[in-house]
């Protein structure tokens, strides 16, 4: 409901009925899997120049059923790294998954804290008559290139969405590295969440890092 409600004064959202300490009631939608790609894009591009004053949020939630910690921080690198790939990392050691990053790709890039998602993969969006819509979100201030990052994994969005973004808001030099560091974030949830077979996925990624 937080996050929901943080989107959607920025973007179109499903809009909150009711709620109680236990749930929360949608409005129903009529959602279709295809719809305008590069109105999906304008509409991110505005929730990403909606920005915030530091990386994390007010509260830690949750990425799937995982918690996900948002604590402030000023540098992005340190946020992504304590905030997003160690808790991971402790939490696959935990599961039996001895996972080792030692790559950084982040040392040199300063992105301004955007307002994101934060699990904008395909099954999280779609579009009824009037436009897109985004759901089930896991928000903070994060690189915006996060959220395009995620856009990419699970079959991704189609080409006409990604032109569209970069149209409107040019990604900076460096991010066809850089996705698959914040991708090894939810590939890493994933494991943790569903077991081995995303194992060789997460080895896949981090073997991409040697070539950079």
């Amino acid at each position: 409901m937080d996050g929901l409600r943080a989107l959607g004064a920025v973007v179109r959202v499903p809009r909150i009925l009711d709620h109680g300490p236990d749930f929360i009631l949608l409005e129903r939608l009529d959602l279709k899997r295809n719809g305008d790609w590069a109105a999906l894009a304008r509409m991110l591009a505005t929730l990403h120049r909606t920005t915030g004053p530091r990386f994390g949020w007010h509260r830690d939630n949750f990425i799937g059923a995982t918690p996900q910690i948002n604590a402030w921080r000023d540098d992005w690198a340190a946020f992504f790294r304590e905030c997003r790939i160690q808790p991971q990392l402790a939490l696959a050691r935990e599961n039996g998954f001895a996972i080792q990053v030692s790559v950084d790709l982040l040392k040199n890039h300063k992105p301004a804290p955007s307002l994101l998602h934060g699990d904008l993969w395909s099954g999280n969006a779609g579009f009824i008559d009037e436009g897109p819509v985004i759901f089930d979100p896991a928000v903070y201030y994060g690189d915006r290139e996060a959220d395009l990052a995620m856009t990419e994994l699970f079959g991704g969005f189609p080409p006409e969405f990604y032109s569209s973004y970069r149209q409107i808001y040019p990604l900076d030099a460096g991010y066809e590295q850089r996705k698959h560091f914040y991708n090894l974030y939810h590939l890493l949830n994933h494991l943790n969440l569903f077991g081995a077979g995303y194992l060789a996925q997460v080895q896949r990624t981090l073997d991409l890092f040697h070539a950079f």
